[in-house]
């Protein structure tokens, strides 16, 4: 499938995969350390009839990175704008971990737009913090990394991936991944290798983490700042999917949520599934998708 880009007003090159069917609206919005590139199987197991659009955000895969970021907020503008150009009034939103908290905010500002909202393993509504380490490399309850700086220096979870990245090793990158997110199941080797290079074109990491630690668009302080109160405004009927093997998103997160948006809101547990629920259990999870956005 070959992608697809447009020059943006904040001059940004956005790029895009499309697959222009001739119903129903869905835009897939991929995580951090991916791109569009890892929702390649979804796109293809997914109804023909379905318009899918799945976007790279700015600073992953074959979009630029003319423009830091500070805010998820600000990668939800560039999806608005190409959502905008392709003159779509009516689609459902799917986002995936980092993506999802892209995802709400869209949904909070255009409810008059989104159908139906889909979280996949999201980041919560109140972000997700990073925390200073202990002399064995464990997180210190309390104590958060606040600044670019601060994350940028954490010598457990920041340094080792961008580095890795920045050097090309894909082989520290795959034994992260194989820890964390491919722990139930594994791509085969070929499509691996692709994702793997896919992974190392990322270069907003720092950025990222900040963004989702300063995340918040619940009622409640989550340690960095006050809520927006934004996941109220969402109308559009919500699925929450839990991976019960999830070992990025914990369960309360999941929980959190599901009540911060409210009573449109259900959260649905994938049996058997970790933080890549479209490795671990396609066919699980395009049925599942599918029910929710036909009914």
């Amino acid at each position: 499938m070959s992608l697809k880009k447009i020059k943006l007003e904040n001059g940004e090159e956005l790029a895009y995969r499309e697959l222009p069917g001739e119903r129903r609206g869905l835009v897939l919005i991929h995580g951090n350390m991916t791109s569009s590139k890892h929702f390649d199987i979804l796109l293809e197991a997914l109804p023909e009839e379905y318009h899918l659009i799945a976007p790279d955000m700015r600073g992953f895969g074959e979009s630029s990175y003319n423009n830091p970021i500070d805010s998820l907020a600000e990668l939800a503008s560039d999806i608005k704008e190409l959502l905008d150009r392709k003159e779509l009034d009516r689609y459902s939103l799917l986002g995936w971990s980092t993506g999802g908290g892209v995802a709400m905010e869209i949904a909070a500002d255009r409810v008059d737009e989104v159908e139906k909202l889909i979280l996949l393993e999201s980041v919560s509504t109140r972000g997700y913090p990073m925390y200073e380490k202990d002399e064995k490399g464990q997180p210190i309850p309390g104590k958060l990394l606040k600044t670019k700086e601060e994350i940028a220096s954490d010598p457990v979870k920041t340094q080792p991936i961008k580095q890795a990245q920045e050097k090309g090793n894909k082989e520290f990158i795959k034994e992260v991944w194989n820890s964390l997110i491919y722990n139930n199941n594994k791509p085969e080797e070929e499509k691996y290798q692709e994702y793997l290079d896919d992974i190392l074109t990322q270069r907003n990491l720092v950025d990222i983490y900040y963004s989702l630690a300063h995340f918040n668009v619940s009622d409640e302080h989550n340690g960095y700042n006050e809520g927006s109160g934004k996941a109220k405004k969402i109308e559009a009927p919500t699925l929450v999917f839990w991976g019960e093997n999830d070992l990025v998103i914990t369960e309360d997160m999941a929980k959190q949520t599901a009540a911060d948006i409210g009573d449109n809101a259900k959260l649905e547990y994938l049996e058997g599934c970790g933080h890549s629920p479209l490795i671990d259990d396609l066919e699980q999870l395009t049925a599942k998708i599918e029910r929710f956005l036909e009914q």
